[in-house]
């Protein structure tokens, strides 16, 4: 199995890399799935294609990056202004969104197993205050999956780059700002150093997901114990990651703040412009492929059905 994150990152990673031990627990040594970082077996920007032919027999990755290959993908990893943890996990597991992405992925003979869940993410490091739209414009930002289609409608030279290659374009210079995870990560990744304004919320990403991918032949392969080894592996790591991934936010935030950065919150002009425009581009992108209109459908539908029981039964 090859990573797309590399596996010292907290959640991200490390989740992928213990999924392996804990499997070979399972099936007493019998199935072993060995973690390998970004770009051991091939560029991460290839994990998809290496596992749809066989090349490679699994990935740990998140379905927004084949998003070049299938439109649809983004909407399977974080939609923008979308659900929160308990919406998104029960229209994937009870809503049909798993049918649908295995459905589309079997296509390209990929089964894929929701494997982790993350908390929101930041908006995004900047160099400068950003506090209108047009503070926006001709910006070169690493942004990931639908909302880097969001910000190129708003004047963004957006790009969605593998965290490994984000950190190097920062170095470089060859982009000036990035969004790249929540605030753990992002201070394990030292992005401070390249910037020190720092926003929320993260309006593109509010939970995102990774999975456990791999070759259908390679799947069909396992035994039944062997296959549930795995998904019950991966269920209870989104079990673990949701609850995880809001308790190590704390300290990082107070460290951020130390350290000089300012944390800002998006205002309403700027929230409304970017709803505005991810609406446009999700009309679009619905007009243009029809598996994307399916599954925009389907998350819409789920959301008007789920919002009567939130409504109802959570505090506001």
């Amino acid at each position: 199995m090859q990573s797309i994150y590399a596996g010292t990152l907290p959640l991200l990673g490390d989740t992928g890399r213990e999924l392996g031990e804990r499997v070979s627990t399972l099936t007493n040594g019998e199935l072993n799935i060995e973690f390998n970082d970004p770009g051991a077996i091939v560029a991460s920007n290839e994990i998809w294609d290496a596992v749809s032919t066989g090349a490679v027999d699994a990935g740990w990755y998140s379905p927004g990056f084949a998003q070049g290959i299938i439109p649809a993908a983004g909407l399977f990893t974080a939609p923008p202004f979308g659900p929160d943890v308990k919406e998104y996990t029960a229209w994937w597991y009870y809503g049909g969104g798993r049918e649908l992405w295995n459905e589309i992925g079997g296509r390209y003979d990929i089964h894929s197993v929701l494997c982790t869940i993350l908390v929101p993410e930041a908006s995004g490091w900047f160099r400068k205050p950003i506090e209108k739209v047009e503070d926006l414009q001709g910006l070169k930002m690493r942004i990931f999956g639908l909302g880097a289609r969001v910000m190129q409608k708003l004047g963004v030279q957006a790009q969605s780059l593998p965290p490994a290659d984000t950190m190097t374009a920062l170095r470089l210079g060859t982009i000036d700002s990035a969004e790249m995870s929540f605030p753990a990560i992002d201070l394990n990744l030292e992005l401070n150093t390249y910037a020190d304004n720092y926003y929320f919320p993260g309006w593109h990403q509010q939970t995102s997901l990774i999975t456990f991918i791999i070759n259908t032949d390679v799947w069909a392969g396992l035994s039944k114990r062997d296959q549930a080894a795995i998904e019950e592996v991966c269920a209870a790591n989104v079990a673990l990651t949701s609850a995880r991934g809001e308790s190590m936010q704390l300290e990082p935030m107070a460290t951020l703040r130390e350290k000089g950065v300012t944390f800002h919150k998006w205002n309403d002009e700027m929230l409304d412009a970017f709803r505005g425009a991810w609406l446009e581009v999700a009309a679009e992108m619905s007009a243009e492929d029809e598996d994307f209109a399916r599954a925009w459908k389907s998350l819409q539908d789920f959301h008007e059905k789920y919002a009567d029981w939130a409504d109802y039964g959570y505090l506001k």
